[in-house]
């Protein structure tokens, strides 16, 4: 999982296409909807920290996680230059430690799709189980195997722009449900000098039916699964899933 490290600086200028204020809204409409209004909220693999603080604007207050430091940088800067109080974290999200309970656990832009396996899965969601308050509310999404298969696949996406460039290269290996992606960057770094670094991530696809069982594996209450940003179910060409889900193992064990 040791990824997005030189990626880090030039992010949030490639993914300035991602409606993070609309995420933010379903995602705190999906909460409400849960009665969690206020509170302390948990997010997993919070990168830049774009979503951490609009959640944090809506009252919430914020706990983030990432096992990227050069994310958490640029987190922490954002954070200074707002005004938020915000407690970032640099921890794996497969072992990641709080020093209480939370109300809820976010994770958003498929960073659930970089646990790579059925055990390091259910390891992540027994954690959040262990960290959630009594009854509290995990909520996450997942890109899709259709999303890899067809959309994906074996395609090449490329950008260029001034700040740098990139190209990545993605192979999908449906068998294994494991997306290689390889990331070409040529960052600028003063006049006309441009850095060339190269990153390699891994994501999984996982089906429905297997979420289901990692989610029971750790003692939690599937509540609901949606066709991403909507109320609807999950459809056959969905690229983009969110899961709902219920600690209910404090509860059991009263």
């Amino acid at each position: 999982m040791d990824a997005y490290t030189s990626f880090a600086e030039v992010y949030d200028t490639f993914m300035d296409n991602i409606p993070y204020e609309e995420w933010a809204c379903y995602i705190v409409s999906l909460l409400k909807e849960y009665g969690i209004r206020d509170g302390l909220v948990l997010e997993l693999g919070c990168g830049t920290g774009s979503l951490t603080g609009l959640l944090a604007r809506e009252g919430y207050d914020m706990i983030g996680v990432d096992n990227s430091c050069d994310m958490l940088q640029i987190a922490m800067e954002k954070q200074e230059e707002a005004g938020l109080d915000i407690l970032y974290l640099l921890q794996d999200m497969r072992e990641f430690e709080l020093y209480g309970t939370v109300r809820a656990v976010v994770s958003v832009c498929d960073s659930m799709n970089y646990i790579t396996g059925h055990e390091e899965l259910v390891q992540v969601l027994k954690l959040v189980n262990n960290y959630l308050d009594p009854g509290g509310i995990l909520i996450f999404d997942l890109n899709t195997e259709y999303k890899y298969s067809r959309i994906l696949g074996d395609n090449i996406i490329a950008e260029c722009r001034d700040e740098g460039s990139f190209i990545w290269d993605n192979h999908y290996d449906g068998e294994t449900g494991l997306n290689e992606y390889d990331l070409t960057l040529f960052i600028r770094e003063e006049g006309q000098l441009y850095r060339r670094y190269d990153e390699t991530h891994y994501q999984k696809a996982y089906g429905l039916e297997e979420i289901r069982q990692a989610l029971e594996e750790a003692d939690l209450e599937l509540l609901a699964m949606y066709d991403a940003f909507t109320r609807d179910p999950v459809r056959e060409d969905s690229q983009r899933i969110y899961v709902i889900a219920r600690e209910r193992g404090k509860e059991r064990s009263k």
